[in-house]
């Protein structure tokens, strides 16, 4: 039976006397807008009930680290284990109002006394600059340099998903300020409510052991949090109850696993459903059917992970599920395959097949992509067909270790009944552009590939780049431009051709003829072939379309 005393606080009674800090072993910031809208709305909620009142907002659940002396006063330092999202943001808000009430009134003597409250209570003085909140994985320091500095980046300077969140949250906060401005509103208002009327259930806790105990009570009792991090915490709760081993080491070696599993899930896009639900599904007793539910997985790896050895490789799965699910999403050159999940699927299991060689996973990476692209991307199926049949031969590469050239015909067994004749037969003056745009894309920059080896060139990363970073649609030209091309023509294969997106806009209008010089400027090897057309006519688009399907036909045929 827990006998931890939970505390009732507001946030200024909460941020009193203590410091915080989220460790590198969890989550990093991942709040979206819609978590930040919430949390807007929720102090809306409490404006418009007057006077009276507070609002909860969550439970917090800290691990004291200490006392920190800083000047003459002495303050906890916490690690956060549960709260962290939604006091990083209060924390962003409280600087975004402060650095909004300075060109208000500079001669204010009440507000610049509460602008250097708002900034001595984020960033201690007299301690280095000490920050009321230290974040994991801000390798990049945005969130430290708002704080301190006022500054911030757009957020697509952010470089991970974690990153762009921060960026992104810092302008949210900053157009909520803007709004309560504008609507004649007083900034020590927001914040008289934001310190006074806002609150939280604080769990202090001094043995780490007890913290996952009570993050599985809170979790039982309807607190939101996603399976990855239950599973964690729940391998965290047992690796600690163990006897007879080193748990001091357990635990740090899980530290540093979950560490970069977080890492991982926080570089470019949030994969820690998909990396959990792939992990359990290769690792299920007997073959499945289909994808394992978030909290399937976690009950089946509680099932399994009874002891320091399997707490380990539960783990250790996890991770190395994480980085190969990181490393196919993050690569634009399997964008038109891997927007389907089992394929996702079957190319983890290849490159986690430990007897296959380097060459071998690379190569079955290609016949998976040719059959994969004939059947979802040329023959347009609907992608849940064939789920169960990839997701069996997956489960088969990672549970009976099967051979290169078992791996190989499962794949080809898969796709047999699609045809690379009927697929080109029905591309064949066909509307090419509407519905089509991830896999149009995929097609035209494979090639670009072959265009470029062709020619002896290498690939013109700095305009893919581009290309890659935007909806599929805003890349796609019309060489014979959709307003003046003839209907029969206009959206076949032979009239499309990819570009980087600002070009795409600035000429889609033009004629062929004013559109050729710049074609040839790209360096697109495509788009130089095109241009060496002197005029363009049905005939031309026609030409064109027989010249790609027939390599088509030798690309993605048997």
């Amino acid at each position: 039976m827990l006998n931890i005393q939970p505390q009732y606080l507001s946030t200024a009674e909460l941020f009193s006397r203590r410091l915080f800090q989220i460790p590198d072993y969890q989550r990093a910031y991942s709040w979206t807008s819609r978590e930040r809208n919430d949390l807007f709305e929720d102090i809306e909620n409490v404006v418009s009930r007057g006077e009276e009142g507070n609002h909860f907002m969550a439970t917090v659940v800290c691990l004291r680290r200490g006392k920190v002396p800083l000047g003459t006063d002495v303050f906890d330092r916490l690690d956060i284990v549960d709260g962290q999202q939604r006091l990083t943001t209060l924390i962003i808000l409280l600087n975004a109002i402060r650095l909004a009430i300075n060109p208000q009134k500079s001669n204010n003597a009440e507000d610049k006394k509460l602008t250097k409250e708002i900034e001595e209570l984020l960033v201690k003085p007299g301690g280095g600059d000490l920050l009321l909140l230290q974040t994991n994985h801000d390798t990049s320091h945005h969130f430290s340099d708002f704080l301190r500095t006022g500054r911030s980046e757009k957020p697509d300077a952010g470089k991970t998903l974690a990153d762009t969140e921060i960026l992104t949250a810092i302008k949210d906060c900053r157009d909520y300020v803007e709004k309560w401005i504008a609507q004649d509103r007083k900034l020590v208002d927001l914040i008289a409510l934001i310190k006074n009327r806002l609150s939280f259930i604080l769990y202090e806790i001094s043995d780490e052991k007890l913290v996952y105990t009570v993050f599985e009570v809170l979790n039982s009792r309807g607190l939101a949090v996603s399976w990855l991090d239950r599973l964690k915490s729940i391998l965290m709760g047992v690796a600690f109850d163990l006897k007879g081993v080193d748990n001091s080491q357990l635990i740090k070696e899980l530290h540093n696993i979950w560490r970069d599993i977080y890492r991982q899930v926080g570089l470019q896009q949030d994969i820690s459903k998909e990396a959990l639900r792939f992990a359990a599904t290769l690792k299920v007793q007997s073959a499945p059917n289909q994808l394992l539910s978030e909290q399937s997985a976690v009950d089946e790896f509680c099932k399994f992970a009874l002891d320091a050895k399997q707490i380990r490789e539960v783990s250790r799965w996890l991770l190395d599920v994480t980085e190969q699910c990181e490393q196919i999403k993050s690569n634009p050159r399997l964008k038109g395959i891997t927007r389907i999940s089992q394929v996702r699927l079957l190319v983890v299991a290849i490159w986690l097949q430990k007897n296959l060689s380097k060459e071998e996973r690379r190569n079955l990476q290609n016949i998976c992509e040719k059959v994969s692209f004939r059947m979802y991307g040329l023959h347009y199926i609907d992608a849940r067909k064939c789920t169960g049949d990839y997701i069996r031969l997956a489960w088969r590469i990672i549970n009976e270790n099967l051979s290169a050239k078992d791996v190989q015909e499962g794949i080809k067994e898969i796709g047999k009944e699609y045809s690379i004749e009927k697929a080109i037969k029905g591309l064949r003056g066909e509307n090419c552009y509407k519905g089509w745009g991830e896999e149009l894309r995929y097609f035209l920059f494979r090639y670009e590939e072959y265009i470029s080896e062709h020619n002896g060139m290498t690939l013109n990363n700095e305009q893919w780049k581009k290309i890659w970073q935007t909806d599929a649609p805003k890349s796609i030209e019309h060489i014979w431009s959709q307003s003046a091309a003839p209907e029969d023509v206009k959206h076949t294969l032979g009239n499309l051709m990819l570009l980087p997106p600002n070009l795409n806009s600035q000429l889609q209008d033009k004629r062929y003829k004013d559109k050729r010089e710049s074609y040839r400027n790209t360096g697109l090897q495509t788009a130089i072939q095109v241009a060496k057309t002197p005029r363009w006519s049905k005939k031309a688009i026609r030409e064109r379309e027989r010249m790609l399907l027939e390599w088509a036909e030798r690309e993605w045929g048997d």
